[in-house]
């Protein structure tokens, strides 16, 4: 292939396709060189070194999900909300291991501020919006959402659900039972909860 047909995008693209095959922690820069039959000096003007190449696969990744995300919750709010975005996540996952695995990839703030996670937690406070609860209790049930889908999807890839019955497909749906009900019912803070005023 060409020099002159390398981009920016299109080395991405490829080591986005490369993590899906290999694993995320295997991407480099001189793996994605070898894909485009190229020495790796010539990728140096499109990337700095592969932790650029691998926090853009992370960008690509995030806005992908929040794209699949939006789409997923038009016209749907409440449970029917809550499943399609718990199964964008999961779907999406099982589809690109790879990309998923550079999405929980730790950004500087300023990176992060700039990517689409912005646009993840805001779809999560509007699914949440659907079940009247209020700060700090949202953000609680953020955490608690994030841990239960990426936990779920961690598990499952790694093949943790795969020799024991019940079926996953049945945990999971019932999982997503389980969050609709508690965000339904969302406990009041006990006294022991309330952190002191250090004043």
């Amino acid at each position: 292939m060409a020099r002159a047909g390398l981009t920016t995008e299109r080395l991405t693209l490829e080591g986005a396709e490369l993590a899906d095959e290999v694993g995320f922690d295997n991407v480099t820069i001189s793996a994605v060189a070898r894909r485009f039959d190229v020495k790796v000096a010539s990728l140096y003007s499109h990337l700095r070194n592969s932790q650029d190449l691998r926090t853009r696969i992370a960008l690509l990744a995030l806005a992908e999900l929040a794209d699949r995300g939006a789409a997923a919750l038009a016209g749907r709010a409440g449970k029917d909300a809550l499943v399609a975005f718990a199964n964008v996540y999961r779907d999406y996952a099982r589809e690109h291991p790879g990309r998923y695995a550079a999405a929980q990839l730790r950004l500087d703030p300023a990176t992060a501020a700039a990517s689409a996670g912005g646009r993840h937690a805001q779809m999560t406070r509007a699914i949440l919006r659907g079940y009247d609860l209020s700060e700090p209790d949202q953000t609680h049930a953020v955490r608690l959402l994030g841990s239960v889908f990426h936990g779920f999807v961690s598990l499952e890839l790694a093949g943790g659900f795969s020799h024991s019955a019940p079926d996953a497909e049945e945990s999971w749906a019932r999982s997503l039972d389980a969050l609709d009900a508690l965000l339904r019912s969302w406990p009041e803070p006990g006294p022991e909860q309330h952190v002191p005023d250090p004043g």
